[in-house]
């Protein structure tokens, strides 16, 4: 079955910026390719300073992935509203995902290899 979804462990370091802080920095990012969508960086939840994200309320429902919980990003001078999403209980396909987080790529956030 195509499932239209490639994951694999992405080269290089990793880092997450919001609002002018150093949300984290990995190794260890997953690299998820669906379909003609942009490459999605994944990290680690280990390697995020969880304190600052807030669980929010969304959620939405992906059929191959599964489904997805939403985070704030809480800094200094602002709350980035539903930014982070992770799959806490993936579909099989998606089943690497547990454990990590993607940002949406927005102007207030930076994800980028260093």
């Amino acid at each position: 079955m195509n499932t239209g979804i490639s994951i694999r462990k992405s080269a290089g370091t990793w880092t997450v910026r919001a609002g002018g802080a150093v949300l984290g920095e990995t190794s260890d990012a997953l690299e998820l390719i669906e379909g003609d969508y942009p490459a999605v960086i994944y990290f680690p939840r280990k390697d995020i300073a969880m304190a600052f994200l807030d669980p929010s309320d969304k959620t939405s429902h992906c059929p191959r992935k599964g489904d997805a919980r939403y985070f704030s990003v809480v800094t200094k001078s602002t709350t980035l509203e539903n930014v982070v999403w992770s799959y806490e209980e993936p579909n099989e396909v998606a089943e690497q995902l547990r454990g990590y987080l993607a940002f949406h790529n927005v102007d207030e956030v930076t994800v980028e290899q260093i």
